[in-house]
């Protein structure tokens, strides 16, 4: 299968998601934004040639919005392949690209993020275990940090300190999210309406750079979001699904608060 990788040049051109198609898309604006900065920072897209969702996404690790420690690491954003292409090798393909890839650049080794069973945007651990990486390190309530070794004597990843308990001192809904994922451009300001009509004490944090969000109390920032200082989820919710989240968790009717 041919690979892609995402330049400045053809970052305009190139889909990133079959499923948002148009460049004018709020969502594939925000993503492609992102991307054209985070580039500058030796960030590497590499996607099969096909209208469809195979691709993987990752940086070094001194740059991952993520708060992990891992020197001289890649850090992967995201391995993702979907749909009809699942089956045809294409997950080992690009896996391999950025193994190659990380050791001509001189890099440890490579790290990302799982959970102990299958969740929605988290890496599958069976396949990242069966390829050879290991459990680095584990975050509350599910997350564990994943790492293949690529010289000997490789430092292990760990988690930060502030990333370790997700919980918070914020009472009310608290959102934390960026825009390494198109879709959160759209998702996150609709659940943020909602909550506003409905008079929920709701805040939301767009997490702007790496710095920032290496600080976070979670480790998963991509989406994060809390109720009353507790984690809630990293599923990016549709507003329908937000509002029966609320409902469940405040014990009343939303429409009534």
């Amino acid at each position: 299968m041919e690979l892609i990788k995402l330049t400045p040049e053809n970052l305009e051109k190139e889909h990133i998601c079959c499923a948002i198609s148009n460049n004018k898309d709020c969502q594939v604006s925000s993503k492609k934004a992102w991307l054209s900065q985070r580039m500058q920072e030796g960030l590497v897209f590499l996607k099969a040639n096909v209208r469809g969702k195979c691709f993987i996404e990752y940086l070094p690790a001194e740059y991952a919005w993520a708060p992990v420690e891992a020197p001289n690491y890649m850090y992967i954003d995201c391995l993702w392949v979907s749909g009809k292409f699942k089956g045809q090798g294409i997950s080992n393909q690009l896996l391999e690209a950025c193994m190659q890839d990380s050791r001509q650049k001189g890099k440890s080794g490579l790290a990302i993020l799982s959970s102990e069973t299958k969740r929605s945007f988290l890496s599958d651990k069976k396949f990242l275990l069966h390829k050879g990486f290991q459990v680095a390190d584990k975050a509350e309530p599910y997350f564990e940090l994943m790492y293949l070794p690529l010289e000997e004597n490789a430092s292990v990843p760990k988690i930060k300190e502030n990333a370790r308990k997700a919980q918070i001192s914020q009472k009310g809904f608290v959102l934390y999210y960026t825009s390494q994922c198109p879709f959160t451009a759209k998702n996150a300001p609709l659940i943020e309406q909602s909550a506003k009509e409905k008079n929920l004490p709701f805040t939301s944090i767009h997490i702007e750079d790496c710095s920032q969000a290496q600080s976070m109390p979670i480790l998963f920032t991509t989406y994060a979001l809390f109720y009353n200082g507790e984690f809630i989820t990293h599923e990016i919710l549709s507003v329908k699904k937000f509002e029966n989240l609320a409902e469940e968790l405040i014990g009343c009717k939303t429409e009534k608060l």
